[in-house]
């Protein structure tokens, strides 16, 4: 395609996107009567309607939707391109918001990603499964970590790894001096637990109620860090993934032969942004750790 062919497409596109040929000619550096003249150019040359004019702004004529499906495409194509070039130019420097549902997962990934990207700035947001994966799709965080694969055609989802829940105890609770427990010994056991909406609770949930064996939530705390604090105290039993226990001399993980409960950490994206510069670099960092 020649020279005044890519202006005239890129005037329209422009056009197309911003809803009047002033706001076009801004973004593209140019003057309304060149944008107003590449759009006449291309009417009259192919003797298509591109637009209907509709007051200070102008509208996209039927023919003009179907153009601008295409040119949309284009658009983000050379978009992509330029990020890319761009990165390369910064060395990669950038600014990655990363969601996790606690520090224990994440923290071997940014050691890793930061020891080949140096320059690049993370940010971590904790919260539980449903809320990080809301933020991603909410163009929040570019990156998420959450207990469960994310069926949604918008998302991208690797799982990482698998990770055994354990029950742990106040080193004065009467099971902390047993081993050899069952699950049946939790029954009408005090826990504290997440609130609702966290993945290790509902996965726990099930695995009682697999079992047919009820317990009773005494506290309901908002991060894993209280859950510890509140057991610590002595006011229940928690439930944490393996990767996630803190060792604490005020606390005892108990020895449950038949607990084979599993939450899996997966990271997630929104699809259309795998192919950015810094998500894509993270996604195969972490193929390497896998």
């Amino acid at each position: 395609m020649h020279g005044s062919s890519t202006a005239e497409l890129k005037a329209f596109e422009a056009t197309a996107r911003t809803g009047s040929m002033s706001a076009a000619a801004r973004l593209l550096g140019l003057r309304q009567p060149t944008v107003s003249a590449h759009l006449a150019s291309l009417e009259q040359r192919y003797g298509v309607e591109l637009f209907h004019r509709k007051g200070r702004g102008v509208e996209l004529s039927e023919f003009g939707r179907l153009l601008h499906e295409v040119t949309a495409r284009l658009y983000q194509a050379e978009e992509q391109a330029r990020l890319l070039l761009l990165s390369a130019k910064c060395q990669y420097q950038g600014h990655l918001h990363i969601g996790a549902v606690g520090p224990y997962n994440i923290l071997p990934l940014i050691k890793r990603f930061r020891a080949q990207y140096s320059n690049i700035r993370v940010s971590v947001a904790l919260g539980d499964s449903r809320q990080i994966t809301q933020r991603v799709l909410a163009h929040q965080d570019d990156i998420g970590l959450v207990l469960h694969s994310v069926d949604d055609p918008a998302v991208h989802c690797v799982p990482y790894r698998r990770q055994k829940l354990v029950v742990f105890a106040p080193v004065s609770h009467p099971l902390a001096q047993r081993t050899g427990l069952r699950l049946a010994d939790l029954s009408g056991q005090e826990f504290v637990l997440r609130e609702d909406g966290s993945r290790t609770r509902t996965v726990f949930a099930a695995g009682l109620a697999a079992a047919d064996i009820s317990v009773r939530t005494s506290v309901e705390m908002g991060s894993r860090e209280a859950v510890r604090e509140a057991v610590a105290q002595g006011l229940g039993l928690g439930v944490v993934a393996h990767t996630a226990f803190v060792p604490d001399a005020r606390l005892a993980l108990l020895d449950i032969q038949d607990m084979q409960l599993y939450t899996h950490a997966h990271l997630i994206c929104l699809q259309e942004r795998l192919g950015a510069s810094l998500i894509n670099r993270f996604f195969d960092e972490v193929a390497g750790a896998t």
